[in-house]
């Protein structure tokens, strides 16, 4: 069942990203005067054909990984003389360029529109107060200390966690100085460190930002009490319920979730005396930790249950809004910002800053919108603008059969004068392909392999 719902919420990702985008081809062509024989989302069988008024043949087809729109053309077969008019090959450069751009931008301004209603709504987070310094590390040597909030970085505000985490994100594989700003204590003086780097965390796939600074977030002590048992687990099996609070295990008190977690970890197939307290009275219980397969060293232990979380304190929560007229400044600005991070993180990978196993496709894609869905409406929607982003970036890339190659082949009609050839354009496209199937399959590899790592 759960893997339904993460296949049909990837398809409804990809279905509306796709929509938005081929809707933007759509609709700036109609107002170039362009005739749009189809409206496709998705390739291969039709599922479901409608003929609209204008003549267009809107199409829902079987395979949901993209889409296009069909225009009018004399290069895709015959135009009667009286259609020429309405060809899309007879238009002006400019306006083609505009109908080639428009399905980017119609992406663009999707994340600005999501955005936008996020910042009214209000965007939650945490504030980034230093739980712990690591001796000797990045952080150590900058002077940064627990306790500390951090507010910027580079000079970037930086409110809650989430932000630090981006502001960290354009720094991958560089060499230089991080200018970190803090705060001691709340209202407390605000001071910025400097946290020298080179080539930062550089050929890491999945990079720990934090970890890569020697820092680790202020968390709330969450205490061995269960919240939830997984059906057929070891804690069900040794009569353990929602609401027991671990006291002990073999005479050893635990006091934190922490200590529990990494006592059953490392005793797969070992019986565990516990004691637990329910309902104001210790009881006994054996727990076995079933074994769990590592592809690379020991095998742990997995009791099967979920902790109780403690909620935050007031005074760490952080929630950004705006009123309807304000909101469109930092929603343009937000996706401004992505948009530019998204080319350098690109211009980085091809010259090897970013290890290119952090390239993601499909598989990933599924698990981000699945794992974003559970965590509520805002998180999904905010998933939805960034792969919106991306995918609007990535058509721009000057390459042969994207919307960036037929930008391209424009301006170079701009510029000598007349169209390129067919033969030229046709070539261009075959090499286009050939590097663009070679990037998924990069992406679809990565995936596979994460998977299986896990």
């Amino acid at each position: 069942m759960e893997l339904l719902k993460t296949i049909a919420l990837t398809l409804l990702t990809l279905g509306i990203l796709v929509t938005v985008h081929e809707f933007g081809h759509f609709w700036v062509a109609r107002r170039c005067g362009v005739r749009v024989l189809r409206f496709s989302v998705g390739f291969g069988r039709s599922l479901w054909t409608r003929i609209g008024k204008d003549g267009t043949e809107y199409v829902l087809a079987a395979i949901p990984l993209g889409g296009y729109v069909k225009m009018l053309d004399e290069r895709e077969g015959s135009v009667p003389p009286e259609e020429l008019a309405f060809a899309f090959n007879r238009q002006p450069v400019l306006s083609r360029m505009a109908i080639v751009a428009a399905g980017p931008m119609a992406n663009f301004i999707l994340a600005i529109v999501v955005f936008y209603g996020l910042y009214i709504v209000g965007v939650r987070g945490v504030a980034p107060v230093i739980g712990a310094v690591e001796p000797g590390s990045v952080a150590a040597s900058a002077g940064l200390e627990a306790g500390q909030e951090i507010v910027s970085v580079d000079g970037e505000s930086t409110p809650t966690r989430q932000s630090v985490s981006m502001q960290l994100l354009k720094r991958l594989g560089e060499t230089g100085v991080i200018r970190v700003g803090v705060r001691d204590g709340h209202g407390g003086q605000v001071r910025e460190s400097l946290a020298p780097v080179s080539e930062w965390l550089k050929d890491q796939e999945e990079p720990d930002l934090l970890g890569g600074l020697g820092v680790a977030f202020q968390m709330p002590v969450v205490e061995p009490r269960i919240e939830e048992i997984m059906s057929g687990s070891a804690a069900e099996a040794a009569g353990l319920r929602s609401g027991d609070r671990i006291l002990s295990v073999d005479g050893s008190a635990v006091a934190t979730w922490e200590e529990w977690v990494r006592v059953v970890r490392s005793s797969p197939g070992v019986t565990l005396q516990l004691q637990v307290e329910r309902d104001g009275v210790a009881v006994s219980r054996a727990l076995v930790p079933a074994r769990v397969a590592q592809p690379q060293g020991p095998d742990l232990g997995q009791a099967g249950v979920s902790a109780v979380i403690p909620e935050w304190p007031k005074e760490h929560l952080r929630l950004e809004r705006y009123g309807p007229i304000d909101a469109w400044e930092p929603a343009l600005v937000q996706t401004w910002s992505l948009v530019v991070f998204t080319v350098d993180s690109t211009r980085k990978m091809i010259e090897g800053l970013i290890s290119p196993k952090n390239l993601s496709g499909p598989i990933t894609i599924a698990k981000v919108a699945a794992a974003s869905a559970r965590s509520g409406p805002e998180a999904y929607v905010g998933f939805l603008a960034l792969l919106s982003i991306s995918l609007g970036v990535l058509n721009l890339f000057p390459i042969p059969v994207l919307d960036g190659g037929h930008l391209l082949f424009c301006l170079v009609e701009i510029v000598k004068g007349s169209p390129v050839s067919e033969r030229v354009q046709m070539l261009g496209y075959q090499v286009g392909l050939f590097m663009l199937v070679g990037v998924m399959a990069l992406a679809l590899f990565n995936d596979i392999s994460r998977f299986v790592a896990n």
